[in-house]
């Protein structure tokens, strides 16, 4: 199996696969809308224009897993990203991401993830392998093959995996 067959549901409830998105570089991640990282949804939303007319996508699935701080139903998160922040990636139902019932992307992505870059307080990146998802905004960048090349801490301000998607896409 790879990345590409993994069925997920869109924001409207309609089961998909992720192969639409098969060639491009891809962020996804795990988002709240009442979390203290939900600003990043700014940062995100800038890196999606720099970058989506060069084969760029992200990925959203709220969860609510952590604290409750993603309620509502997808009316209600949808409307919240664009009033909000103007957000325009694709959005996805509602998840998972940790337990016996985590949704299967994120299974995928956790166990097929190298390592976890996390920002030190010294500006020096910081990495160390994890398996489960600590919190929301935990992010996921994908080649274009669908190999999970990193994975970026909550905390991993957007504006800095610019060039990590810069390179994919140079790739």
């Amino acid at each position: 199996m790879n990345i590409y067959d993994i069925t997920v549901k869109n924001s409207n409830h309609q089961s998909q696969t992720l192969r639409p998105f098969e060639g491009k570089v891809l962020l996804i991640i795990n988002s709240a809308t009442k979390c203290g990282y939900t600003k990043q949804y700014d940062g995100l939303q800038k890196l999606y224009d720099t970058y989506k007319n060069q084969g760029f996508e992200i990925l959203d699935f709220p969860s609510n897993q952590f604290m409750g701080q993603a309620p509502g139903d997808m009316e209600e998160i949808k409307a919240f990203c664009e009033l909000n922040f103007n957000t325009t990636f694709p959005l996805f139902e509602k998840i998972k991401v940790n337990g016996l019932f985590a949704h299967p992307l994120f299974k995928y992505l956790k166990a097929n993830t190298p390592m976890e870059i996390k920002p030190t307080e010294d500006t020096e990146l910081k990495m160390k392998k994890v398996k489960r998802i600590k919190w929301n905004f935990t992010k996921f960048l994908v080649n274009q093959k669908g190999e999970v090349v990193y994975r970026f801490s909550p905390a991993f301000n957007p504006k800095d995996i610019a060039p990590y998607i810069e390179s994919l896409l140079a790739s």
